[in-house]
């Protein structure tokens, strides 16, 4: 089973103004299909080609020594992307509701963890399946995610970013891991 970049759930141009369209273009289909690429690449021909991402993040000390880093960060943007695309909204942005009340910045998470909820960073396409967490909202501050529309201005992305993020997925992911 190999991996596939899913549908992007809303028209590239549907969270203008905040990240626009040709950035969104350049994201999913040059970024986030590389990465499918590329785990794909890494786990064919091992018992692993056929396991859910989900499972073969949890379980990257199982893998062989050096397939290892490359599924890590293959794999691992390919599922924070994928988490990424459907935390979003044209229609999102406004105040958390319920338990959701965590902000944070970077490549950073919110998820519930042993001991409820949590803000984590992460490097790279590190990301906190590995580490036994679940992630219910992910930002991406890689440059490319926001370097066309605001170049530097990195605080003014994530600012804008707030503006699309979908709670209702990110209260779903919260109640599935419950």
């Amino acid at each position: 089973m190999a991996y596939s970049v899913p549908p992007l759930p809303y028209p590239y141009d549907a969270l203008e103004p905040h990240i626009d369209k040709a950035t969104m273009e350049f994201h999913y289909d040059k970024h986030h299909q590389a990465y499918v690429d590329k785990a794909n690449a890494a786990l064919e021909g091992t018992e692993w080609a056929d396991m859910p991402v989900e499972e073969v993040l949890k379980n990257l000390d199982s893998l062989p020594a050096d397939k290892k880093m490359a599924v890590k960060n293959n794999a691992g943007g390919h599922y924070n992307h994928s988490l990424f695309w459907e935390s979003m909204s044209g229609d999102g942005g406004g105040a958390p509701e319920g338990e959701l009340n965590q902000f944070g910045s970077g490549w950073s998470w919110l998820v519930r963890d042993g001991s409820g909820l949590a803000v984590v960073g992460s490097a790279n396409q590190d990301n906190p399946v590995s580490q036994g967490s679940v992630p219910l909202l992910g930002v991406d501050v890689w440059e490319h995610a926001y370097y066309l529309k605001y170049q530097n201005r990195r605080p003014d992305y994530i600012d804008a970013w707030w503006n699309v993020v979908l709670w209702s997925k990110v209260a779903e992911r919260f109640a599935a891991a419950g």
